[in-house]
C-alpha cells in the first residue's frame, strides 16, 4: 500500500504542467515531484515519444552521485533539446519514451527538507526509486504493459543495477505493475577498484605515461586498494581523489572523460557549487563540474525552472548536489559486482557498453570486473568472437558480443558520455537492445515530425 502523501504530490505534480511564455510545452511531456519520504522530493520529467504506444519507455539514470539526469542527460545528452535549446538529431525520443529522474533525493531539482533525508547507499536510493517508480505505473497505467528499460551511465551503472534487483523483487511481490524488459549499464561505476588499478596500465600503452609516471599512479592506486580492504571506505574515496591528481601531474591534465583531451592541472576546479575548503567538497566539485557548467546552470535555474513552475522558492538545481555526493562517500568506492551477478542469474537482459576514449570507467577496468562473475555463461560469452558494428558509411562504430543474457558493446571514438560523443552510434545501440529494427529512413521521417510537432517549444 502506498503511503498517502507519496501518493497525493505525485498526482499533484503530474497535473501540473502549465508552461511560461518564454518556454511553452509541447504537449508531449511531463513533469512532477513525488515525496518518496517525509522531507524527501524527487523530481521527474517524462517525454513521450510519438505514438508512445508502439515504443518502449526507459528510464534514464545520471551518475556522479548528484549529476542530474533531467539538467545533464536531458540537455547535454538524449533529450529533444540541447543546451542551446536546438533540436538534437539524435535523441533516443526517436526509440523510446524518455522518463529522467533527479536521483537520489538532492540532485538537480530534487531536494530535501533535512539533511538527514539524504541517502547513504545505493539500497536507500533504491528503495526510494521503487517507490516513485510503484506510483508512476498506478498513475500512468498506459505505460504498464509497455516495454520498459532502464539506461545509466558513471555511477548512475550502480544504481541502476540495484534499482533493477530491487524491481524484481517488486515485481516478484506484486507491489508494482510493470513490464520490465533489462538494464543497460554505460561506462559504469561496478567496481571502482577494478578501474583504479587499470587507469596506470592503460594510459602507459597508449603513451600517455611513462615508466617513472606509471610507478607513481600505481604506487597511489594501491595506497586507494589497502585503505578499501582494512574497510576505510571514506578514506579511499579520498585516496581515489588523490590518484586523480597523480593521473593529471603526469599526463599534464588528462581529461578523465577522454583522454584526447586535457586540461592545464594548475586550473583551479571552477564550478558554481558552494566553494569550501573541506576536502570532501572539494572532491565532489571535481565530479560534479561537468555536469554544472554555467551555461547549463543558467538554462535549469532560468527559463527551464520558468517553464517547470513547481520548483520551490527556496530550491536551486543543483544546490543540493554537493551533499548528495558527501553523504555517498562511504558508500562510493563499494563494488556491485554480485548485484549484476545476481541478475544475470535471475535471467535479466544486461546490456554493459563501454566508451573506447574514456578513462575514469576505462574499458579494461570493464572487462576485469566482468571476468569475476560466477553466471554460468560467462565462459561461452569469453570465448564469442566480437562482431563490429558499422556505421551506414560503412565505417566501424562499434564491437560487439552477446551471449544469452548479457550483452557488451565495445564503443568506437567516445568518451564517458558515450550519447553526447557518438549519438548516431548510442541511437543504434538503443534501438538494438530494446528489440527494434534500425532504419535511416524511418529515423528522418519521425525526426521531421516530431520537431514540426514542438517547434514552438522554446521560442
Amino acid at each position: 500500500m502506498l503511503p498517502f502523501y507519496a501518493l497525493s504530490v505525485a498526482l499533484l505534480g503530474y497535473l501540473c504542467i502549465c508552461c511560461s511564455d518564454a518556454v511553452p510545452c509541447t504537449g508531449t511531456e511531463s513533469w512532477g515531484y513525488t515525496t518518496v519520504r517525509p522531507e524527501a522530493h524527487l523530481f521527474w520529467w517524462l517525454y513521450k515519444a510519438q505514438d508512445y504506444e508502439n515504443y518502449p519507455l526507459i528510464l534514464w539514470l545520471q551518475g556522479g552521485p548528484g549529476a542530474s539526469g533531467c539538467g545533464f542527460g536531458n540537455f547535454g545528452e538524449i533529450g529533444p533539446f540541447d543546451v542551446d535549446l536546438k533540436y538534437r538529431d539524435t535523441t533516443w525520443l526517436q526509440a523510446a519514451s524518455l522518463l529522467f529522474v533527479d536521483n537520489p533525493v538532492g540532485t538537480g531539482y530534487s531536494y530535501v527538507t533535512n539533511k538527514k533525508a539524504l541517502t547513504t547507499n545505493v539500497e536507500e536510493l533504491s528503495a526510494d526509486m521503487i517507490t516513485l517508480l510503484q506510483i508512476f505505473f498506478k498513475t500512468n497505467p498506459h505505460f504498464q504493459t509497455l516495454p520498459f528499460y532502464i539506461f545509466s551511465e558513471s555511477y548512475g551503472g550502480k544504481m541502476a543495477s540495484t534499482i533493477t534487483l530491487e524491481l524484481h523483487k517488486a515485481l516478484d511481490a506484486k507491489s508494482i505493475e510493470c513490464n520490465f524488459k533489462g538494464v543497460a549499464l554505460g561506462d559504469s561505476w561496478i567496481s571502482p577498484l577494478d578501474s583504479v588499478l587499470t587507469w596506470g596500465p592503460y594510459l602507459f600503452g597508449i603513451s600517455l605515461l611513462d615508466k617513472h609516471g606509471l610507478s607513481e599512479v600505481m604506487a597511489a592506486a594501491n595506497e586507494v586498494k589497502s585503505a578499501y580492504e582494512k574497510g576505510q571506505f571514506a578514506k579511499s574515496t579520498a585516496l581515489w581523489d588523490n590518484t586523480q591528481n597523480v593521473v593529471e601531474k603526469f599526463t599534464y591534465g588528462v581529461d578523465f572523460y577522454n583522454i584526447m583531451l586535457n586540461e592545464d592541472p594548475a586550473v583551479a576546479v571552477h564550478s558554481k557549487l558552494e566553494h569550501n575548503d573541506d576536502p570532501l567538497s572539494r572532491l565532489s566539485r571535481r565530479i560534479l563540474k561537468r555536469f554544472h557548467e554555467d551555461k547549463l546552470d543558467a538554462l535549469m535555474n532560468g527559463p527551464i525552472r520558468k517553464k517547470l513552475g513547481i520548483i520551490p522558492k527556496n530550491v536551486t538545481w543543483g544546490g543540493q548536489s554537493d551533499d548528495v555526493f558527501q553523504y555517498m562517500c562511504v558508500d562510493f568506492m563499494k563494488p556491485v559486482i554480485s548485484t549484476v551477478d545476481a541478475l544475470l542469474g535471475l535471467g535479466i537482459d544486461v546490456t554493459i557498453y563501454n566508451a573506447q576514449l574514456d578513462l575514469i570507467v576505462d574499458t579494461p577496468g570493464q572487462e576485469l570486473w566482468i571476468e569475476k562473475l560466477k553466471w554460468p555463461g560467462l565462459e561461452k560469452f569469453n570465448n564469442l568472437t566480437w562482431t563490429p558494428m558499422l556505421t551506414a558509411q560503412s565505417k566501424l562504430a562499434a564491437f560487439v558480443k552477446t551471449y544469452q543474457n548479457l550483452a557488451f558493446y565495445w564503443i568506437m571514438n567516445a568518451g564517458h558520455m558515450v550519447p553526447s560523443d557518438q549519438g548516431v552510434t548510442a541511437l543504434e545501440m538503443v534501438k538494438r537492445v530494446t528489440k527494434q529494427k534500425a532504419s535511416a529512413s524511418l529515423i528522418a521521417v519521425y525526426f521531421v515530425l516530431y520537431k514540426s510537432s514542438t517547434h514552438s517549444t522554446f521560442q
